[in-house]
């Protein structure tokens, strides 16, 4: 590592245990290399020589930190990003949750909500969303915002609806939104069902009971420690033979929680707790 990159790190642990101490907002074990590049974006927007001043800005300047989030946290998604994950929710672990008679769900990381929306009208179309409650987490008031507004770029839409009919949608996704406020807004009837909340994986403890996890794309943006902490959570907040649904590129397959899950939908990143 040249004399720069040592530097630069050494400056990025200071102002990642600074937001700890000031903010209480723990960034500590998020993955490093993901968090250089993104810190390097917030130098050049805010005008920053070095990751030292860029700190004092943020320990100083309150509304500098709010901006922070969103390079602190990454906000990627789509509606039903990955349609197999979707299909196979549909085709093979809804059937397991009609037995029961009132069934809770946890987003965790929800970032700008296309999941929680997207999972509510496979809950409607399935006959299930009156006895489900869907709880959506995360650290970003912004992105929160948001996603319980349920608005959303009327350019996204064609990819949301070809993801809809590939995960097995059985109508037609405008048949759950309408065009105004620049964007599509999805209906409301879907939103009684939800319950926004902020909840870090890194600082907070167990949310709720929960019949299915999904925390998709964002152990990714993790270390090791931390995807630990994160998996733990969700094993305890999960009701015995509760699913937990990870990212395509995710796995419990080096985690020390990895024996409190059995594989269910494998190629979907689908697994039960035993």
């Amino acid at each position: 590592m040249s004399e720069f990159n040592a530097r630069f790190d050494i400056e990025l642990k200071l102002l990642l245990e600074g937001v700890y101490l000031t903010y209480q907002h723990d960034f500590r074990h998020y993955a490093i290399a993901s968090l250089r590049r993104r810190i390097c974006q917030a130098m050049a927007e805010f005008e920053c020589d070095t990751v030292s001043e860029l700190q004092s800005r943020i320990l100083h300047e309150p509304a500098v930190f709010a901006r922070m989030l969103q390079y602190f946290t990454v906000q990627v998604s789509e509606m039903f990003r990955d349609p197999r994950y979707f299909k196979a929710l549909r085709e093979q672990v809804v059937p397991v949750l009609k037995t029961y008679p009132s069934v809770k769900v946890w987003v965790a990381g929800c970032s700008t909500g296309e999941e929680v929306w997207s999972l509510a009208i496979l809950f409607a179309e399935e006959g299930m969303l009156d006895n489900t409650l869907i709880y959506a987490t995360d650290i970003n008031p912004a992105a929160l915002k948001k996603a319980e507004s349920g608005i959303y770029d009327l350019a996204r839409i064609a990819g949301f609806s070809s993801n809809y009919q590939q995960a097995g949608g059985t109508r037609s996704l405008s048949d759950y939104y309408t065009t105004g406020y620049d964007g599509a807004l999805f209906d409301r009837a879907l939103r009684r069902r939800m319950v926004f909340a902020d909840h870090s994986l890194a600082t907070d403890s167990v949310f709720s009971e929960a019949h299915l996890v999904s925390c998709r794309n964002v152990l990714i943006y993790f270390d090791p420690v931390l995807q630990d902490r994160a998996v733990g959570l969700f094993a305890d907040s999960l009701v015995h033979r509760g699913f937990l649904g990870l990212g395509a590129k995710e796995s419990l397959r080096f985690s020390k929680h990895a024996a409190r899950f059995i594989d269910f939908a494998a190629s979907e990143k689908i697994y039960q707790r035993r």
